[in-house]
C-alpha cells in the first residue's frame, strides 16, 4: 500500500461548506461537518470536475449535471452504485496527507 503523500498546508484547505481542486486538479477536497474529505476530482457520470462544484446538504455536487456524492462513501445520492473514489486522508502537523491509490494490482 502506498505511503501518504503531502498535498498542502492546512491553511490552504477549503472553509466549511466549500470545495476546491488540489494536486494539479487531480483531487477534490471538501470540508463538511468540520471534517476534510478527499475525492477523485473526476465525476464518474460525465467526468466533470467535482472540485469546481459545490457542497449541498453535506454532499459534493458536480457542476456539470448536478450529481451529488456522499463525502464519506463516495456514493451518488440517486444511485448508490455510482461512486466517486474516496481517498484516505489525514490532517497532521498542519498539513493534509493523502494515500494515493495502489496501482500495483
Amino acid at each position: 500500500m502506498p505511503d501518504l503523500v503531502r498535498i498542502c498546508l492546512e491553511s490552504e484547505l477549503p472553509r466549511e461548506g466549500e470545495v476546491c481542486e488540489m494536486a494539479g486538479g487531480r483531487l477534490c477536497v471538501a470540508r463538511v461537518g468540520g471534517e476534510i474529505a478527499v475525492l477523485d476530482n473526476v465525476c464518474p457520470h460525465d467526468e466533470g470536475p467535482l472540485g469546481q462544484g459545490m457542497i449541498e446538504d453535506g454532499r459534493v455536487v458536480c457542476p456539470y449535471h448536478g450529481w451529488a456524492f456522499d463525502v464519506k462513501t463516495g456514493a451518488a445520492l440517486h444511485d448508490p452504485e455510482a461512486k466517486a473514489h474516496i481517498y484516505e486522508s489525514v490532517v497532521k502537523d498542519g498539513e493534509l496527507w493523502v494515500r494515493p491509490p495502489d496501482r500495483s494490482s
